[in-house]
């Protein structure tokens, strides 16, 4: 999967969507369920704080990270409403949604693509499992397993290429305009 020239295109155009974002005031904001959620807010956190190399902070957001959001909105709405409530609130035109699923069928992420497509954000996902529903509605990264592990080993491989790549192309611009 690694030397797959169609995996390797589309690292590289999530790379190039992201920085193409980042550079024009935009954020890139993850949302995943359980070990998916640990890996969004873990690749989020390599964009605010720092992946190889010292740089600027870059608007990295992980969607339900604030837990009275939540179940707030969990209770009063329902699950699936607790991403896209959020997301709602804080993504514009051109931001990018990367939603990480191994199932690619979590309700809660589909309808925050929904909306993130309304919106005009960029979606991409991660997914194992065949890709299933979301597959079918962005672009993205399927792993091919149905083990949970090795879904969620690649989904952060897969997100450290992506967080390595933003770096040299941002560190590229910020050192041309030096």
């Amino acid at each position: 999967m690694m030397n797959d020239p169609t995996t390797i295109e589309a690292v590289e155009t999530m790379a190039r969507t992201v920085v193409k974002s980042l550079r024009s005031g935009g954020r890139v904001i993850f949302a995943g369920n359980g070990g998916s959620f640990a890996d969004a807010q873990h690749l989020a956190a390599e964009f605010v704080g720092r992946f190889m190399r010292e740089r600027a902070p870059l608007a990295g957001i992980c969607l339900g990270t604030n837990a009275s959001t939540v179940t707030a909105v969990g209770n009063d709405y329902r699950f699936d409403d607790v991403f896209v409530r959020e997301l709602r609130a804080v993504a514009r035109k051109d931001d990018v949604f990367i939603a990480l699923s191994t199932s690619g069928n979590s309700g809660n992420l589909i309808t925050a693509i929904d909306a993130a497509r309304e919106i005009g954000v960029h979606v991409f996902a991660l997914l194992g499992k065949g890709g299933g529903r979301i597959a079918r509605l962005v672009p993205g990264l399927v792993v091919p397993s149905d083990n949970t592990a090795r879904i969620q080993e690649m989904h952060i491989t897969f997100g450290h290429i992506l967080c390595g790549l933003v770096d040299l192309m941002m560190s590229d611009r910020q050192q041309d305009a030096a």
